[in-house]
């Protein structure tokens, strides 16, 4: 029969061990599965760079936990201060520490949108706003002479990689895996038929971009752009200067390094600026795009509309859209009349 002190014992060494469970037990549920957001709307967003240490991880963090100390004592006995992975990742009200940890080991995409926009440098300052890479290594990335001479482009022809659409990225893509994917995008959306199209024109992909981004300037409406891109067809084919007052402006623009400012109105002064852009002194296409020409733009190229127009101006009586003409003379008079117009609307630049 056992002894009635090693009962005891044994009795007190059950109840120690049933209360270091409870203690374990409290500890664990304090650090693993109690709620320890701190924000208030239903999502929030840790940004992690490359290379990160748990240091910077933790100043991110910070604002969005309730209590540091059990989400570090879960974090440490996952070892996820040596296996830190950048990125961007969502955490949701209400995760529990075990969560948080899970969630940052998946990183969430970003969709990268762009359109209406001028230049390489433009474009790159919204992109570095949207991923980790900065605007001047996103611009090295597609001005690098190796992966210009690959795609057969100049520099002024980089720009033509860029079709307006929404991608997926993740956050933490280097400018380098950011430019391969923008070309792989490109070389798709030039599959056969616009390859053939374009050749048949007798211009390069690039070439019919940097003339879709003139075409898209010109007018907004859709439906008339393959007239436009019909009417500068024309012009080359005849070795006529294209004379468009687009190039004009951003030859102006580029020269005083100012795309901020607004002109309205071409002035014989513009006329002059020197610049290879500027289509009024020189013939054939510019040296690269003006402009990010949408693909009704690049379509309108492609598939321009068979017509004798050699010239157009902007219509007095139909807003956005043109007046045609296939002689100098006719041209003259409809020119004289937007000119009247603008003097009556008191545009002066």
């Amino acid at each position: 029969m056992p002894h009635p002190g090693l009962k005891k014992i044994t009795l007190y060494a059950s109840l120690g061990f049933l209360v270091l469970f409870i203690f374990f037990a409290i500890k664990i549920y304090l650090t693993v599965l109690v709620p320890n957001t701190n924000f208030e709307s239903e999502e929030a967003f840790v940004y992690v760079p490359t290379n990160a240490n748990y240091e910077t991880v933790k100043e991110s963090l910070l604002p969005l936990l309730k209590d540091w100390d059990t989400f570090d004592a879960w974090a440490q006995q996952q070892n996820y201060p040596i296996k830190i992975k950048s990125g961007k990742f969502r955490l949701e009200k209400g995760m529990t520490n075990f969560q948080i940890y899970l969630a940052l080991r998946k990183s969430v995409p970003v969709k990268v949108t762009f359109n209406n926009i001028e230049r390489l440098e433009n474009f790159a300052s919204r992109i570095s706003k949207l991923i980790e890479a900065d605007s001047a290594s996103i611009v090295e990335a597609f001005q690098n002479e190796k992966f210009l001479l690959e795609h057969q482009l100049t520099k002024e022809e980089a720009f033509t990689l860029l079709l307006p659409n929404t991608y997926e990225f993740y956050w933490d893509t280097p400018a380098s895996k950011f430019r391969e994917k923008m070309s792989k995008e490109y070389w798709k959306f030039w599959n056969g038929t616009r390859a053939e199209k374009a050749k048949t024109l007798g211009l390069t992909p690039a070439q019919v971009t940097t003339l879709a981004s003139i075409v898209h300037k010109e007018s907004v409406k859709a439906d008339e752009r393959p007239r436009i891109a019909g009417v500068y067809l024309n012009r080359l084919q005849k070795g006529m200067p294209l004379q468009a007052d687009p190039t004009v402006i951003f030859a102006y623009k580029l020269q005083n390094q100012n795309f901020e400012e607004e002109i309205k109105r071409v002035t014989a002064n513009l006329l002059q600026t020197n610049s290879a852009y500027n289509t009024y002194r020189n013939n054939g296409l510019p040296p690269g795009p003006i402009f990010m020409p949408d693909v009704s733009a690049i379509d309108a190229v492609l598939n321009p509309e068979q017509h004798n127009y050699m010239y157009f101006c902007a219509s007095t009586t139909r807003f956005g859209y043109h007046d045609f003409a296939v002689t100098y003379a006719e041209h003259q008079k409809n020119a004289k009349n937007y000119q009247a117009w603008l003097q009556n609307q008191g545009i002066t630049k």
